[in-house]
């Protein structure tokens, strides 16, 4: 029976058995194992699935309960959108790796032990940067290299929290876990890595820029998710969530502003929705972790409409700065449809997803008195409006006109972009859908006549501030230059450190081998001063010697055995 199949499994079998459909038809047979896997999903109920021994240890790959049910199902939502929009692509590596990752991610929602989520944290890290490293350019081999040795070194601190996290607990089950502990502050590093958490995140606006048009599709979908999965599992209330999650909210706008590599741009804008999650992570109460959960399942359906709508415009023309694009949407007027109902949806548009359950946490950060947050929160929704909600749209589709006389881009990737855009629609329109699936139980009614009106304030005010700022030229232009952020500290700081580093090693090894040297030339020199040619063993012993050296021998033997 397929519904006694892990999830999992179907897709890492599927990636093992496409190599035997032709090339053209592998996108094809990719989007088939997505489709079979979430059938496969729709058959399971909650319960606790897949055990396997292992010495004392009982491994758990199938843990399903409402809050890994729901990203259960996004994940299985996002692989069908993400396949259909690359089903067009004949590379095998890409076809291999997608699933790969897809499956990877797959498996570690629904792992219930510490040991089991390493593993399929491991394979997620290595899989997807295939998919960095699929572009095949300069740039793109060594994004994929750092991006590597970030994801794995997430993985190496997941594995030593999850050995101190048994030595003090004698459990490696994926539950709360006390941050306080060595092991709690290990995992909780390694989670805040894959999440994004400030100064850690160069790693996303490094990498996912880098990556294939497609490629970027399934890395905005999983990486992140699973890190907000996994803070709501095994950290909520954690105060340091809040004031993590409000810094990650803010601080990407600025950046944002003056970037001109527009997927670029929207790195930055998910690590601004990912702040929101963060922070309602870390207010703990049940509306803030519902929100927390149901916009991290909206974030994905936005979030990848925007970067297929970007990875289209990518495609169709080779361009994605925002200096060489303007105009398109005199031919991709379908496209430039959909990219905006993905931009009304992240801003935050009344009948939109983002409207649904943003303000969740907004509410709760309100209710439970942290009214710097919720300030910070405010204008982090205005700032991604200007970013995402505007400058994406304006200046890929409008602005000036740059010229570019295209075609619409495959009909495979405006039909996942549709279903993607229609995910974004509903949930605005009919938010109880999602709201029944949330992990805890939902009294939230987002349609009031306060929360309309004040969000549209908002936006129509986010969006006069822009027009004047355009007009005046106070905003800043866009420009083709490398804005370095947080990367500052490995590209330039860390290399020197390395390089001084280097240095010292260099010339204290030096200095032991001459002290070694001297010492085994020190020795080398006694040994031969007593037995060399001219030593003192070597001399010729005159009898009279050697005959008291025998009787005080003699008298020592006698001293010691009569003592």
């Amino acid at each position: 029976m397929i519904s006694n199949v892990p999830p999992f499994l179907i897709f890492f079998i599927g990636a093992c058995l496409i190599f035997l459909v032709p090339q053209r038809w592998r996108g094809w047979a990719s989007l088939l194992v997505t489709l079979l896997a979430l059938l496969n999903f729709a058959s399971l109920s909650h319960g606790t699935y897949w055990k396997v021994q292992v010495l004392e240890h009982s491994l758990t790959f199938g843990r399903i309960d409402t809050l890994s049910y729901l990203f259960g199902l996004l994940f299985h939502i996002a692989a069908v959108i993400a396949t259909l929009f690359s089903v067009h692509v004949r590379d095998s590596l890409q076809n291999l790796t997608s699933l790969l990752y897809a499956g990877g991610a797959i498996g570690a929602v629904f792992a219930g032990d510490l040991i089991t989520l390493f593993v399929f944290w491991e394979i997620m890290a290595i899989a997807s940067t295939f998919l960095v490293w699929a572009r095949r350019s300069a740039e793109s081999n060594r994004t994929g290299q750092r991006y590597l040795l970030v994801q794995i070194t997430s993985g190496l601190l997941l594995l030593a929290g999850a050995a101190s996290h048994l030595g003090a607990t004698g459990s490696i089950a994926f539950n709360q876990i006390d941050v306080e502990t060595l092991g709690g502050a290990l995992i909780f590093i390694a989670f805040g890595i894959k999440c994004a958490f400030p100064l850690l995140h160069g790693w996303l606006v490094d990498a996912y820029p880098q990556a294939t048009p497609t490629g970027t599709v399934f890395l905005s979908a999983f990486t992140t998710k699973l890190a907000v999965y996994a803070l709501a599992r095994s950290f909520p209330g954690t105060e340091v969530l809040i004031y993590l999650g409000a810094t990650m909210a803010m601080f990407p706008i600025f950046y944002a502003v003056i970037e001109n590599d527009l997927r670029r741009v929207l790195s930055y804008s998910m690590i601004n929705q990912i702040g929101f999650m963060v922070c309602g992570i870390g207010l703990g109460t049940e509306l803030a972790l519902n929100g927390a959960v149901s916009h991290a399942f909206n974030d994905v359906l936005f979030k990848s409409l925007l970067f297929m709508s970007m990875g289209a415009v990518l495609h169709m023309t080779g361009r994605i700065n925002g200096t060489d694009l303007g105009g398109l949407y005199k031919s991709m007027p379908i496209t430039t449809s959909l990219c905006i109902v993905g931009a009304a949806s992240i801003s935050a548009f009344p009948l939109f997803s983002g409207f649904v359950s943003k303000s969740m946490i907004m509410v709760a950060a309100a209710e439970e008195g942290h009214a710097v947050v919720f300030l910070f929160l405010l204008f982090a929704s205005a700032g991604v409006f200007h970013h995402a909600g505007i400058k994406i749209p304006y200046f890929a589709f409008f602005g000036h006109d740059a010229g570019i006389r295209t075609r619409e881009p495959p009909i495979n990737m405006l039909v996942a972009m549709a279903i993607a855009a229609g995910f974004c629609i509903f949930n605005g329109c009919y938010p109880w859908i999602l709201y029944s699936l949330l992990p805890w139980e939902v009294n939230y009614q987002p349609y009031t006549m306060s929360h309309v009106i004040s969000q549209s304030q908002l936006l129509f005010f986010s969006a006069l501030a822009f027009a004047l700022l355009m007009t005046s030229g106070l905003y800043p232009p866009e420009m083709r230059l490398i804005n370095l952020d947080s990367d500052w500290l490995h590209r330039r700081l860390g290399l020197r450190l390395i390089h001084v580093s280097a240095r010292m090693i260099t010339f204290v090894w030096a200095r032991c081998l001459r002290i070694l040297q001297d010492s085994l030339e020190k020795v080398v020199g006694g040994i031969h001063s007593l037995t060399g040619p001219r030593g003192v063993l070597a001399r010729t012993w005159t009898t009279g010697t050697g005959a008291i050296w025998a009787l005080l021998l003699l008298g020592l033997y006698l001293l010691v055995y009569y003592g």
